[in-house]
Order: C-alpha cells, then structure tokens, then sequence
C-alpha cells in the first residue's frame, strides 16, 4: 500500500509551494484534485510544451486530476464547499482574505468538515502587518538574510538564487504540518488550519539564522570552487581546512611576502591551490591527490548532467511518463523510498489537461449526474474540458 491512500486532497493553489505539497502528497498515495481557475495556472506556460504541457508545470501537477472552476460565477464557490465536504485537506497559497471573500476560509469550511486539515501558505502570515504583500521566492531570500549573508555582506556581489528555495521550503514544512495534523484528526475526530509563513519557513530552515539571533558576522562553511583539469571543481569545508591538508599532503608552499596582511596572504594561498589542481595530466588524478587529503569535493555539473550521474540513475531520480503526445517525458520523482511501502509516479500517469476531470470528479465525490453537471458548465461554473485533441 502507499502510506496515504484513501486521503482525499483538494488543490487550490498555483505555481509552486502549494502545488509541490499536492504532489508530494499524490506520490504518497492520496488522490489529489487540482482545482483550477479559468485563466489557468500560469505555470502552463514555463517550459517546453508538448501536447500543450508545460514542462513545470508538469513536474508539480502530473498525477493529480483537474477541475476547473470560476469562483467569480454565482455557485462556483458552493462547489468548492461541496467538494471541501468531503475532503481531509485543503491546500491554498491565495493572499490573505481572498479565500474569505469567497466564503471559503477555515472557520466556513470547518463548519460543513469539522475533520478538515486545511494548508495556507503565503509569504508573511495569514495576519500581521505584512500580510497583504505580494510574496514570491525572490521577495523572501532577499528579506530572509540569506542574499546577504550568502554573498559574504558584500554588497557588489548579491546574487539571488536561480530557483526558489523559499517556495519549496514552505511547501515542505507545509506538508509536515498538515500530516501532523491529518493524525491530530485521525485521534480526535477534529481537522484544524495550518498557517504556513514562508518567511518563518525559511528562517527555520536556514542553518545558519543563528549568526542574526546572535548579534554576530559569520561564514559558513561553504563550497569553494577552484581551477581544474577538464573544468572546476568544488571542495566542501573551511579555506584553512583545505590549504592545511594541501599543504600537509602534497607540500604547497606560501608564497606570500613576508609580514603580508590575511587578505593578501589568502591570495597567494588560493593561487597556489588553483595551480596546483590544474597541474595533473588527467582529472581522475587530481581527484586522486584531494582523496589523499581526506577532502570532500564534488564535480560542477549541469542539471541534466546530475541527473545521468551514477548515483541518481541508481535511486531511479528521474521517471518516464506519459507525455500524451505519443511519447515519453522526464519528470523528476519525489525522493521518498519505503521499505515496506510503494511511492512515486507510475509511468502511466499524466499531467492534467484544464478541467479534464470536470465530469469525474462531480460524479465520483459530489454524485451528481450528468445533466447537473453540463448545467454548471451551461453556467460557465464549470469551464469544459480541454479537448487534448485540439492541443
């Protein structure tokens, strides 16, 4: 068995931190239903497309079944609290308020499933004074500390991120919360709201806050990257960690003039080591020469090369599934490996097409029949499903 099958999901968010957590929790088991707006998740457009898919899109909503809905329609909203009424989880990544202004807030939703685990993430809180600002990825490193901290406080070299750390970060935290919760229920009979704040995610996350609770500058240990053969290569751990074991090792020398301030000194150090490691005939050889010193260091691959290396094609990293366009596609697999229980995708399983399962999902959850639903989409409460012949 999957550790959550027979867990009903209902996904009302977009982009990334609520959709990931939906996906996460399809892998596991439970049958997720994404509950999409007329104009669309605007990651249908990020990416390769294939048979009208994006490829982001893909990779955080294939597996789930999709109903689209207009909330701005009079009795779109009735049937999300229908369907709500029947789930175990909610999740939503909406601003603050908007999720009231349709009536589906917690406290309105509790009162028709008591049971009802509901997940909001967004980027300051559900309240407090920063609760209505826009909140993306970016927005959140950068006020997190971590794009200064990261760039050493040297302002000519803020760098942020090229993904979004804080959006995946909430959505994990935001799924450990809600399977805490999902027990909570399990025992009491009673559901209860989640209110996953990105910046709280973040700040818990990152190993290093301690440098801003303790009044105090700090460098990690971070990477360091250096000149090799055939391209960089990285080694983990302290600068002074890797130039005493060099040195120790294979005897590189400071070539530093006498009496020379840390800075300079450090220059002449780094140096050293970038000819050194540039100086074997082969790479394998200078892999060689840092295992001798008992370095840690890694190869600088692309994404795509990561996903060939040895390891990942061992732990089967990436999936085959279909693409619906008559072949195949790549979408990376959630990393959970059970020794008792099945996870992941199947390679049978696709990314949902815009109301796809308009029909399925009303008559399987909500019983109605197929008259009641071509009403609603008479309405325009439901928008019809795309017809992936036309795509």
């Amino acid at each position: 068995m999957r550790p959550l099958d027979g867990i009903k999901v209902l996904d009302l968010s977009r982009v990334l931190a609520g959709p990931f957590a939906g996906r996460i929790l399809h892998d596991l088991g439970a049958e997720v239903v994404k509950v999409e707006p007329p104009e669309g998740d605007v990651t249908r457009n990020w990416g390769k497309v294939r048979a009208g898919l994006a490829g982001y899109y893909t990779q955080q909503n294939v597996g789930k079944q999709n109903v689209c809905i207009d909330l701005s329609v009079k009795g779109g909203p009735e049937i999300v609290r229908q369907l709500a009424a029947r789930a175990d989880v909610l999740i939503e990544n909406f601003r603050p308020g908007v999720m009231q202004k349709y009536e589906l807030g917690y406290e309105d939703l509790a009162q028709i499933n008591p049971k009802l685990v509901m997940l909001s993430i967004s980027g300051f809180g559900q309240d407090g004074p920063e609760s209505e600002r826009a909140a993306y990825a970016p927005i959140l490193h950068a006020e997190s500390g971590w794009l200064e901290r990261s760039a050493g406080w040297n302002e000519t070299s803020l760098a942020d991120l090229n993904l979004s750390a804080a959006d995946t970060n909430a959505s994990l935290h935001g799924t450990i919360g809600l399977l805490a919760a999902l027990r909570v229920a399990e025992i009491t009979g009673e559901g209860q709201h989640i209110d996953m704040c990105m910046l709280d995610a973040f700040l818990a996350t990152d190993d290093t806050s301690h440098v801003g609770l303790d009044g105090v500058r700090y460098s990690s240990a971070g990477g360091l990257v250096w000149q090799g053969v055939d391209g960089p290569v990285l080694t983990a751990g302290d600068f002074r960690w890797v130039w005493k074991r060099l040195h120790e090792v294979h005897g590189l020398k400071d070539q530093a003039p006498e009496n020379s301030d840390v800075p300079t000194k450090r220059r002449f150090r780094e140096d050293a080591i970038n000819s050194f490691l540039s100086s074997f005939a082969t790479r394998d050889e200078m892999c060689r020469a840092l295992d001798e010193c008992n370095l840690a260091w890694g190869d600088i691959k692309t994404t795509a090369e990561a996903f060939e290396s040895p390891t990942a094609q061992h732990r089967a990293a990436s999936i085959e599934v279909d693409a619906r366009d008559g072949g195949l596609r790549r979408v990376v697999q959630t990393p959970y490996r059970f020794s008792k229980s099945e996870s992941g995708l199947k390679s049978d399983q696709v990314a949902p097409y815009q109301g796809e399962h308009n029909m399925d999902v009303l008559r399987n959850w909500l019983g109605l029949s197929r008259h009641e639903i071509e009403s609603l989409s008479q309405s325009k409460v439901l928008i019809e499903a795309v017809d992936p012949e036309e795509i």
